[in-house]
């Protein structure tokens, strides 16, 4: 894995809702703060608008994904390589 760096684009991972009306999507990110464990700050970018989750609120923690179900609501990756 390349370490994490502020200004690097990543993908974050919506919750999506417990009713299933929107399910978990993966979104622009970038990079805005680096912090402990793989944990970074980001500027996510929506359709509908940005969303901020920064270390001072718990920032996302990295998902390396197993493959079967996919990443967990919250988190950021790599973008895949396609």
């Amino acid at each position: 894995m390349s370490q994490p760096s502020i200004g690097r684009i990543v993908h974050y991972v919506s919750y999506g809702t417990p009713g299933g009306e929107y399910r978990r999507e993966c979104r622009a990110a970038i990079i805005t703060e680096i912090g402990d464990d793989d944990r970074v700050g980001l500027s996510v970018m929506n359709p509908t608008g940005m969303f901020f989750r920064p270390l001072s609120d718990g920032g996302c923690s990295y998902d390396r994904g197993d493959g079967s179900t996919g990443h967990e609501g919250g988190t950021w990756h790599w973008p895949e390589r396609v």
